[in-house]
């Protein structure tokens, strides 16, 4: 009796012992995947970095006086550039303001036929738009990755362990205020 009773302790022990692992390990490579999404958004804010002063310098030379909206670009791009690692927010919300003054540039090809002709400008647009969109499919990762490892650490039993293992919640990126407005559409 005392034999099986020594058993079942080790196996409980055993079971519990695998089931702490288990969850442990399930949060962190769920905390990795989504440091992992977040380097693809890295990533392609890299590559629209490195694209835009091949795009203004395209531009600059049909848009002469269009130099404010140029500068602008260029400031918000640099300050992307020099902005901490860590700072998640602050850089998608840069991000936001340089897409928005990007489409500002886009809309300049409307207004200059020759610019809007040249096929250098055109593929430097292509690739930003690519590039946007990728942006856009890793925002959207990110958070599915945030939703998976939030439910994990926030769900019971993960909770008891995330807490213990100081395991934070992360933060959503969000969907800035005025790209949620319904566009405006006019056939005057």
């Amino acid at each position: 009796m005392m034999l099986w009773l020594i058993v079942i302790v080790i196996l409980l022990a055993v079971g519990a012992a695998g089931f702490y692992i288990s969850t442990y390990n399930g949060m962190v490579k769920s905390r990795n995947w989504t440091e992992e999404a977040w380097s693809q958004i890295d990533v392609q804010l890299k590559r629209r970095n490195d694209l835009i002063p091949n795009l203004l310098s395209t531009v600059k030379g049909y848009a002469k006086h269009e130099q404010e909206t140029l500068e602008k670009v260029i400031k918000m791009r640099n300050q992307l550039v020099e902005m901490p690692a860590d700072n998640r927010q602050e850089t998608m919300a840069v991000s936001n303001q340089l897409t928005d003054s990007l489409k500002s540039i886009f809309a300049l090809s409307e207004s200059y036929p020759d610019l809007k002709a040249n096929a250098e400008f055109g593929k430097l647009m292509e690739e930003l738009t690519n590039t946007e969109n990728k942006i856009a499919y890793a925002r959207q990762l990110f958070n599915s990755s945030a939703t998976r490892f939030n439910n994990k650490i926030e769900t019971f039993p993960g909770n008891v362990l995330a807490g213990a293992h100081n395991f934070q919640k992360v933060a959503y990126l969000e969907t800035p205020t005025e790209e949620k407005a319904v566009p405006k559409v006019s056939f005057d």
